[in-house]
């Protein structure tokens, strides 16, 4: 059993777990436990799997009425999540269960560990969430992809295994790149910078595009951009692009609310200019791409900020802060569009923190347990 998700930082690492564990054994029967309404419900399925939700909810920090009364009820849902999570264990019967953070883990890793079932987690940021700090001390190991995870956890437990990836995320070669410049309808004679603000998108990243506009995109003369502003702002920048200076500046700046094909925007991106989600950290690493990151306060414990710096602590990516990002971003990223041999030296930094093989580290340590 596999459990986790609300973002897709905890699906995809699980899924890759999954397809991992079903190439190893082609035979192995997995059932993935999510939360009630979120992606999980819907993502997982869509990978070829069997889902069961649990009504399970998260604490809410921000001071609102639909927020206290969401708080209230939180206990009622745990202790339901809880008896159902038994339930379901006692229905599969699993070999181990498996956890890669998130409130909807918590049930069901705790009644495991109570029936005595091999039990596994997987912690995906440089600073612990509190469900998999909460498991800690009662499952059998924990898989982490930063170091210094001891002060979180205890040390015999810990597996350095890295974040699980899309198998098709590989450093850039020349054919590679030559395909993306043709998908994607790009100049090759011009620098290329991809803005990665997620499936939902991030306000931050667009509002710092939409104010260099404005500003008429000061060194972006010889400058392509590629920029995924994500489904949920679509319709505004839709607008601001076809009015205005977005009009005016908008003929090497291409915008959309999904990628299509991932490997071939960091194939052929210079600069990528990303929040510093762990998934995402994992995956730019792999690419060895020259990055900026963007940490979004709007995280438990600022752990994007805490992701970040294990890269810029070793000169392997640059970092800007939220709060400076719209005036200074976007001047950042053209300028190191242009340095060259930056480029090469955050390159070769961020080539060293890959961890390929993450997914077999997680499996041949999920056989050790059973």
């Amino acid at each position: 059993m596999i459990s986790g998700g609300g973002t897709g930082g905890h699906i995809f690492p699980a899924v890759s777990i999954a397809n991992k564990l079903k190439e190893v054994n082609p035979d192995t029967e997995i059932l993935f436990v999510g939360a009630e309404g979120k992606m999980e419900m819907d993502k997982v399925p869509a990978a070829g799997y069997r889902i069961v939700g649990l009504p399970i909810a998260g604490l809410q920090r921000r001071l609102t009425l639909h927020n206290i009364i969401n708080d209230l009820g939180v206990p009622f849902k745990l202790l339901y999540s809880l008896c159902k999570a038994g339930k379901v264990i006692d229905e599969f019967q699993p070999d181990i269960v498996v956890g890669v953070g998130g409130y909807a883990s918590a049930p069901l890793l705790w009644r495991a560990t109570g029936k005595k079932i091999p039990t596994l987690i997987q912690e995906q940021n440089g600073f612990a969430g509190p469900t998999n700090k909460l498991l800690g001390s009662k499952v059998g190991s924990i898989c982490v992809a930063y170091d210094g995870m001891e002060k979180f956890f205890p040390a015999g437990k810990i597996v350095k295994s890295g974040n699980p990836i899309r198998a098709d995320i590989v450093p850039a070669t020349a054919p590679m790149i030559s395909e993306g410049m043709k998908f994607y309808g790009l100049d090759p004679t011009r620098r290329q910078i991809l803005i990665v603000g997620g499936s939902l998108g991030s306000g931050t990243l667009n509002r710092s595009m939409m104010r260099w506009i404005e500003r008429g995109c000061p060194g972006g003369e010889d400058v392509e951009i590629t920029w995924q502003c994500g489904k949920y702002y679509k319709k505004g920048v839709d607008e601001f692009m076809s009015e205005g200076p977005g009009k005016e500046f908008g003929k090497y700046i291409h915008h959309t609310d999904f990628i299509a094909r991932m490997d071939l925007a960091y194939a052929v991106a210079d600069v990528v200019v990303s929040r510093s989600g762990a998934s995402s950290i994992s995956e730019l690493c792999a690419a060895q791409k020259a990055c900026i990151f963007v940490p979004s306060p709007n995280v438990a414990e600022d752990h994007q900020t805490h992701n970040a710096m294990a890269l810029v602590s070793r000169d392997a990516a640059l970092l800007v802060k939220d709060a400076d990002a719209p005036e200074q971003l976007l001047d950042v990223a053209v300028g190191l569009s242009a340095d060259r041999p930056k480029i090469e030296a955050l390159e070769k930094n961020i080539a060293k923190l890959a961890l390929r093989d993450a997914a077999q580290t997680i499996v041949d340590e999920i056989y050790k347990l059973i």
